[in-house]
């Protein structure tokens, strides 16, 4: 099987499970099958490639960094709960702090987003990947 075939099952359940209307889902399908000849198909494979790439490589500094990105993003989503403790006894202190985070969130610039949207789907891809290969559990 090539890394056409083995593409097209994750990146086709991925649509799945973020396309909720069948039409435009099923549409995605179709638009992902025309790309199989192009280019553009070319390229993603390529980019997929590398990203497992670099997912297997025994350098840890390599291979982790992706994943460490994503605990990085998890910590930030999970330190929403102590400041919901803290609203619940002073509230001046989250809205400062709240005002606060908007303030440095917004600075941040909106490449960085692409790049943590792309790192995440990619790695997603990855793992996927690794296990339609066996190479992982």
């Amino acid at each position: 099987m090539g890394i056409l075939e083995t593409l097209l099952g994750p990146i086709t359940s991925i649509i799945d499970k973020v396309i909720p209307d069948p039409k435009q889902r099923d549409a995605a399908k179709l638009e992902l099958l025309k790309l199989q000849g192009s280019q553009e198909l070319e390229l993603l494979r390529t980019q997929l490639s590398a990203i497992v790439a670099e997912a297997n490589s025994a350098d840890p500094w390599t291979s982790r960094a992706r994943p460490s990105f994503l605990y990085v993003m998890y910590v930030m989503i999970l330190l929403s709960v102590p400041m919901g403790v803290v609203a619940a006894f002073r509230p001046e202190t989250a809205q400062a702090i709240g005002a606060g985070m908007t303030a440095y969130l917004g600075g941040l610039p909106e490449p960085l987003y692409a790049l943590f949207g792309t790192g995440y789907l990619g790695y997603t891809a990855a793992r996927q990947w690794g296990k339609a290969k066996g190479r992982e559990r």
